[in-house]
């Protein structure tokens, strides 16, 4: 990099500008400028300069099939997976086939001025994700990355990230965009393939940390009055077959929060957690299936206690992480209410729910209230209370 800042600075105070805009040397005969520099002939430059491209094109034509092969063993992107085939003596032949096949289109264009673009936007891409890639590891204090550089900081990669897009842009905008397009389409595609290797996933990582930040930030101190939003806690009991019983109350739930802020969807499984680990993880996994059908955003949890009552104490106590956790207490009428054993249970999940000082909402007639596909017409009258 110092040999090459310097050329550039070298030949910009030593050679007219007028010279230097020359694209095809044409007033110096059609020769090169470091040519005619060079000592002790002018063939010494030029015999270099097919030696390096020689050399660079070499390199390229046996480490590119070699990287493609690795990308389509991984399996990151499934079209590209007949290209993992090796020959028998492990050489990736298709791959070698594909970059000869690339290589031979970029010679038949046969104009340097519209090969070079492309081919400078690839770099440049590339210098630009691994500097992204350095500054998400620094950022995430990520355990296995340890630069040996001694003085290195993630701003100097984030600089080198955002130098590398400034003159992607300043080459040629419209590629630039064609190139960032690609490279947006190839994650989405990676994403949607669902591919997870053991390497991580560098955004999602960075979702943490950002949420881990946000959650600090709320145990500064307590929500404005004009901030209050009602938190959600919903409980619904389970049936035999670990369906909830309480349908209709996720879709009340979903939509009277449409998508905003904190819903917590919980349920208790009579048992010892260890003998019932199976069970509770199977009824998690049916209530998370209900409550995307229900179009409801918002978390699942379902524990194991020797008693519903106590489990659901145990709910409304920790249910939630740092500052955001539920402010209201959402469940169904019970059924059979007028016998002893329900009412009393209903009253202590009262007692509970007003000890902890949170809001209740208790909704009655759930199994006739509309789901969110039902389209029904007629007036809805509104009570004030004061």
């Amino acid at each position: 990099s110092l040999i090459y800042m310097s050329c550039v600075l070298l030949f910009g105070a030593t050679v007219d500008g007028v010279l230097l805009r020359d694209k095809f040397g044409e007033s110096i005969g059609g020769g090169l400028v470091v040519a005619e520099l060079a000592w002790p002939n002018p063939w010494v430059i030029l015999i270099g300069s097919f030696l390096s491209t020689v050399g660079a094109g070499l390199q390229s034509l046996t480490g590119a099939p070699r990287l493609l092969q690795a990308i389509a063993r991984d399996n990151l992107i499934p079209v590209l997976s007949i290209f993992g085939v090796a020959s028998k003596s492990g050489e990736p032949t298709r791959a070698l086939f594909l970059t000869i096949f690339l290589s031979e289109i970029g010679i038949l264009i046969a104009s340097l001025d519209k090969v070079a673009p492309i081919i400078t936007m690839f770099f440049l891409m590339c210098y630009a994700f691994v500097n992204l890639a350095c500054t998400l590891q620094s950022l995430l204090k990520a355990p296995n990355w340890r630069p040996r550089f001694r003085y290195y900081h993630w701003l100097a990669s984030f600089s080198g990230m955002s130098l590398c897009v400034v003159l992607m842009f300043i080459s040629s905008w419209y590629y630039a965009l064609a190139a960032f397009v690609v490279a947006v389409v190839i994650y989405k595609y990676i994403e949607f393939r669902g591919a997870e290797k053991e390497w991580g996933d560098g955004i999602r990582g960075l979702s943490l940390q950002a949420a881990r930040f946000a959650l600090l930030r709320l145990e500064d101190g307590p929500p404005h009055t004009k901030n209050w939003r009602p938190q959600l806690l919903v409980l619904t009991r389970l049936q035999e077959d670990l369906l909830p019983t309480d349908r209709n109350l996720l879709a009340f739930a979903a939509q009277m929060k449409t998508g905003k802020g904190l819903s917590l969807v919980s349920s208790v499984i009579e048992g010892n957690f260890v003998q019932s680990f199976g069970e509770v993880t199977a009824a998690k996994l049916s209530l998370k299936r209900a409550v995307r059908e229900e179009k409801m955003k918002g978390f699942c949890q379902v524990i194991a206690a020797t008693d519903t009552t106590q489990g659901l104490s145990y709910l409304v106590q920790s249910s939630g992480l740092g500052g955001m956790t539920h402010n209201t207490v959402m469940l169904a009428w019970p059924q059979s209410w007028k016998t002893k054993n329900t009412w009393e249970k209903f009253v202590q999940i009262i007692r509970v729910v007003s000890a902890g000082h949170h809001a209740m909402l208790v909704m009655k007639g759930h199994d006739q209230f509309p789901s969110n596909v039902d389209r029904i017409t007629g007036n809805i009258d509104i009570w004030w209370i004061v």
